[in-house]
């Protein structure tokens, strides 16, 4: 069982890259639950894509104290964008992909870094439909979405993943530097699942809580999402 104390956690740097679009009424306290996380080593890098809510306000009076960079995109461009402009800045020896609201939690980390600090992974995928971990109910259809966006996506890829769309995922950050992220919105979830597999990578799955937010909470996939994503599928794993 991986232990943060472990000699081998002293040496490596986990660098949390961190998406952001009109989020002001959770990056505080996810900002803050961040730094808490059980990692000694880490680099938090914010990228601001182009908030127009007064998140960016809080960014630069409260936030960019506390962590190692904020990025400023100047118009909004998608999650890819963000996360292709945090992934050129990653300077850990693991990059991990955290939303900016509070579905994911971060005391979690070190069950997702496990497998990579140990030798065993290069990538490791969250996933909200294995394990004992708790979960908020929320959309019926998203969850079948999820499924078969999951399902298309294992069936040109040949792996079995079971939360493709999952935010939580790590890699070894010389996996990232082997590709290159072109989509820049929600595409990204299939893009790099395509492009890694392709690479025949070592890729573990780890059970995860998850608290979803409700459309009046601020979730911003939707159904034209969907359709977006098993494109992709097609596009990365057939057309390139």
């Amino acid at each position: 069982m991986f232990r943060p104390d472990l000699p081998i956690i002293q040496d490596m740097k986990l660098s949390i890259v961190i998406p952001c679009y009109n989020e002001k009424n959770t990056i505080e306290r996810l900002i803050r639950a961040v730094l808490a996380a059980p990692f000694p080593d880490k680099e938090i890098i914010v990228v601001d894509d182009g908030s127009a809510d007064g998140t960016r306000d809080i960014l630069k009076s409260t936030i960019a104290p506390l962590v190692s960079q904020v990025i400023y995109h100047e118009k909004n461009q998608g999650k890819g964008a963000a996360l292709r402009t945090g992934f050129q800045q990653a300077t850990g020896d693991i990059v991990l992909v955290q939303d900016a609201d509070l579905e994911y939690d971060p005391q979690e980390y070190t069950k997702l870094v496990e497998p990579i600090v140990e030798g065993r992974a290069d990538a490791v995928f969250g996933s909200r439909f294995i394990g004992g971990d708790s979960h908020r109910v929320v959309y019926f259809w998203h969850f079948v979405g999820n499924k078969v966006v999951t399902f298309l996506s294992n069936m040109f890829t040949n792996i079995n993943l079971t939360d493709m769309e999952a935010c939580y995922k790590v890699f070894r950050r010389e996996l990232l530097q082997k590709i290159t992220i072109e989509e820049n919105s929600f595409g990204f979830e299939p893009e790099v699942t395509a492009k890694i597999a392709k690479l025949k990578c070592r890729i573990y799955e780890v059970g995860i809580s998850y608290a979803g937010r409700t459309y009046s909470e601020g979730k911003k996939i939707n159904w034209q999402d969907g359709f977006w994503a098993i494109w992709c599928i097609l596009k990365y794993n057939i057309l390139r």
